[in-house]
């Protein structure tokens, strides 16, 4: 029996544990669901010790449903929520204000700021992002000067900064300070292309240099966990940012390979290999991975709100019971009888880029019913993703021929095949979903020995399902026309 790799997935909603096998099938899985804080209009917020309870709870959890000896555990990986800022104290490992999360929109102003000072230029050629409030720099710039004492004690050195890999990190191993390279090139602090942190953004954001973990390879050994934690100590091979990490899970490891992930939010990812492509039609560029020192990167697209607006339907407006009821809800009505769902709850991403956006709901007759609302909801995630894919076709100088889907609004037949027509490509969903844990487990797998080589990952995916395209081209285009002219009313820039 074994070995075994345990993959941490703390995402946006909820945490979990996925105990995989050495064929990179998962064994157990445990969960629980994160509790949200929304202080104030586009201000979203977590308990940094919620996710670290929350996170060792899944652990054990799922290490005692599959009843393995944890000397057969070869390693833990970690995904984590990109961009979620965490600051503590290095001496108590307190946090001294709550996570801010990447939806967070409180420093749109300073970030605007900068764009009129000039400073985007600079910004995106360094970073390959651009200045908006969805990255951790501002966050973190928020916190030293909001939190009484934190700019102080930063510049003394008492003060740790992390995204959620790192914050994680330092609780399992009892003070391990590090990210990986994926996590760090979304900060607006980090050079890409010289793989290090960067003086003149550090001065830009007045950041101090010492509240900076180390950077490493997705594939490292960080550290080990306390022994007290699992009964004895688990090396941690393997970190990156849930997009990335479901790029290594979905195998998109050849340039022009692409995924989509449909979580909280959605985000497609084109591999571009060892060159990082400069976006003309406001894509990020991004490291995919880096392994022996080596850079891999990619364009990507990101979408605020995908399966939190399904969340939203059935906590805020209770239109639905549960978010599985959506796909049977949505196949009740012939379409949505001219309905647009926008929703910019939290402003627009990629390519609009509009963090003063908010959501709406257009088109609205008397016969509207709850079922169009649902579908409209669903298929605004359609929309959102033929926008990332036609910018990405303009970088790129072609369309994708087939996207790679995952997370866990695919499991939804009715949206991969609304997805296949909207987009007109071949539409794949593998036979693991988990991609986002899969990929965390693969990279610490690989660092251990599980795994062997990136060319075993390659083999080990495998698909489920083919979904093809059935819409006529007149009625993709009809549709995309409505939703532009939707989007169109709530921008506001």
């Amino acid at each position: 029996m074994g070995p075994f790799v345990l993959a941490i997935d703390q995402g946006t909603t909820s945490s979990r544990a996925i105990l995989f096998d050495a064929r990179g099938r998962p064994v157990t899985t445990a969960q629980r669901e994160l509790r949200q804080f929304y202080p104030d209009d586009g201000w979203v917020e977590h308990d940094p010790e919620d996710i670290w309870r929350d996170t060792l709870a899944v652990c054990r959890q799922a290490l005692e449903q599959a009843k393995v000896p944890v000397a057969k555990v070869a390693a833990i990986g970690i995904t984590n929520q990109r961009e979620t800022t965490v600051l503590w104290d290095r001496a108590t490992g307190e946090p001294v204000h709550n996570a801010i999360v990447w939806q967070d929109r409180r420093t749109a102003a300073h970030c605007r700021r900068l764009v009129e000072e000039g400073a985007e230029p600079m910004v995106r050629a360094k970073t390959g992002l651009l200045l908006d409030s969805y990255f951790s720099g501002t966050k973190l710039a928020w916190l030293l000067d909001n939190v009484r004492g934190a700019r102080e004690r930063a510049e003394r050195g008492e003060l740790a900064f992390g995204t959620v890999d790192s914050w994680l990190l330092w609780r399992l191993t009892g003070g391990v300070h590090a990210t990986d390279a994926t996590n760090a090139s979304r900060t607006l602090l980090y050079d890409i292309h010289r793989q290090r942190w960067d003086e003149e953004l550090l001065r830009l954001l007045r950041i101090p240099v010492s509240v900076l973990p180390k950077v490493c390879d997705n594939a490292h050994l960080f550290g080990t966990t306390k022994a007290d934690l699992f009964g004895m100590p688990i090396p941690v091979t393997g970190m990156a940012g849930d997009q990335q990490a479901a790029t290594v899970g979905q195998a998109c490891l050849d340039p022009g390979m692409i995924k989509s992930t449909y979580g909280t939010g959605c985000f497609a990812l084109v591999n571009t290999g060892q060159t990082a492509v400069a976006s003309a039609n406001r894509l990020l560029t991004t490291i995919a991975y880096r392994l022996d020192g080596r850079a891999t990167y990619a364009l990507e697209g990101s979408i605020f709100v995908a399966g939190a607006a399904v969340q939203w339907l059935r906590d805020g407006l209770r239109l639905i019971p549960d978010a599985g009821m959506s796909e049977f809800i949505a196949r009740d009505v012939p379409d949505t009888g001219g309905v647009y769902v926008v929703p910019a709850f939290t402003g627009l991403g990629a390519p609009w880029w509009d963090p003063h956006a908010r959501g709406a709901i257009l088109g609205l007759t008397r016969d509207t019913s709850a079922a169009h609302v649902v579908r409209a909801t669903l298929e605004s995630v359609g929309y959102q993703t033929r926008d990332l894919l036609g910018a990405m076709a303009g970088d790129m100088g072609r369309p994708p021929a087939t996207l790679r889907v995952d997370g866990g609004m695919v499991r939804n037949d009715w949206l991969c095949q609304f997805l296949a027509d909207i987009l007109d490509v071949t539409v794949e969903r593998p036979v693991v979903t988990e991609t986002t844990a899969l990929g965390a487990a693969f990279l610490a797998g690989l660092q251990a020995g599980v795994f062997g080589t990136i060319d075993v990952i390659r083999r080990q995916w495998e698909s489920e399902r083919r979904f093809e395209p059935e819409m006529a081209a007149a009625e993709r285009t009809r549709l995309h026309q409505g939703w532009l002219r939707a989007v169109g009313r709530v921008r506001t820039s």
